[in-house]
């Protein structure tokens, strides 16, 4: 079984925001691969199915990102779902737009979303970190996260999560690396 975790914030006018990008990735995968509809349960909304043969359980956590841990330990301890098969997407600033990078463990790297994972089950799980860019200097990091992408942004956005989707089943298979590669050379 594995678990992805989009990490994003639950309200209407948040859902362009740059923090968000977690919740379009699950929406994309639902959606590619016919996950079931989504449901509210785990203080999520969570959909299941199967990708190249694994049980999939897919969750927007619905606690606001500061609280993302608190979803993710009751789903796994529901369904038993081990640690090292959690796959977390999330938004980062010191990646430049457009480009993702895996990592296994590691710093939330000041990170509210995955410093409430960290502190609820550990940090021996996947990210996909998904570079949104970094603030010019009149605007603070926590303003500039919750500002939503610019048209062209979200055009390339757009072509990032489908290259991010085409390549689930690498990532599922925890090739961090190959995923990375993959992605960001199409």
């Amino acid at each position: 079984m594995i678990l992805l975790v989009g990490l994003g914030n639950p309200t209407p006018d948040s859902q362009d925001n740059r923090h968000n990008v977690g919740f379009k990735i699950i929406d994309a995968i639902n959606q590619k691969f016919g996950l079931s509809k989504q449901k509210p349960k785990f203080k999520g909304l969570l959909t299941t199915g199967n990708i190249s043969n694994k049980k999939i359980y897919a969750i927007k956590p619905l606690t606001f990102m500061n609280n993302s841990g608190i979803c993710i330990r009751e789903l796994i301890e529901y369904f038993k779902i081990t640690i090292d098969d959690v796959i977390v997407f999330h938004d980062d600033l010191d990646i430049d737009f457009g480009k993702i990078k895996t990592k296994f463990g590691g710093s939330t790297a000041g990170h509210n979303g995955i410093a409430s994972i960290d502190k609820f089950i550990g940090k021996d799980y996947s990210r996909v970190r998904i570079g949104i860019g970094k603030p010019g200097l009149k605007i603070a990091a926590s303003d500039f996260v919750l500002n939503n992408f610019n048209e062209d942004e979200k055009i390339e956005l757009s072509k990032i999560i489908l290259n991010i989707i085409d390549s689930i089943p690498i990532l599922i298979d925890k090739k961090l690396d190959l995923f990375s590669s993959t992605v960001n050379n199409k």
